[in-house]
């Protein structure tokens, strides 16, 4: 199903560290509205889609969040690089260290660890969907957040990029979950 391209979606280049970045970058890593969260909130609705155009469309979107969860690893990572363990403890990354050293491990930026709370699915097609549009907003949101936390050009053309895609899959939930409406869709198996 998948086809792995062993290259970024988008570029990432980061050549200053800046750990207080890396730490607000986590919540997209491991937050609730976080790229880990939307994938596999996808990837679980996309079984109670009442047709293939919805179950194509999650597992489209769930995938690309696979790519956009490496983005932001790949942006974490390059901040990181190089920070001794003090300047770990000074950006708040002390408990982080102790408990990861330098590996990456998804919780959000106040060290609280993923949890699948963050991952919704009814069952009611047209209530993930909308959730999932809420979601695609609440994260594009954060994204316009941490832009507004940095000027380096190395972080805002990924974060830009990033931010543009959770339109794009707004827009993209916003039709399908219309298309359903329009046409009275049900689900097959009630």
């Amino acid at each position: 199903m998948w086809k792995y391209e062993k290259k970024l979606q988008y570029p990432v280049n980061i050549k200053n560290r800046d750990l207080l970045m890396a730490k607000a970058l986590l919540a997209q890593y491991g937050g609730p509205d976080s790229e880990l969260a939307a994938c596999l909130r996808y990837m679980n609705q996309r079984y109670t889609m009442p047709d293939d155009k919805g179950k194509a469309l999650l597992s489209d979107i769930a995938t690309e969040e696979i790519a956009h969860l490496e983005i932001i690893a790949s942006m974490i990572h390059q901040l990181m690089q190089g920070a001794t363990i003090e300047d770990l403890k000074k950006a708040g990354l002390g408990g982080h260290f102790a408990m990861h050293d330098s590996a990456l491990f998804p919780n959000d930026p106040n060290g609280v660890p993923f949890t699948t709370a963050y991952i919704e699915a009814s069952g009611d097609f047209i209530a993930d969907i909308e959730s999932d549009m809420a979601a695609e907003q609440r994260a594009r949101a954060t994204y316009e957040h941490l832009m507004d936390m940095t000027n380096d050009k190395d972080v805002l053309g990924p974060l830009s990029f990033l931010r543009q895609r959770e339109i794009v899959h707004y827009q993209r939930f916003k039709e399908l979950r219309d298309y359903y409406l329009k046409n009275k869709v049900q689900r097959i198996d009630k």
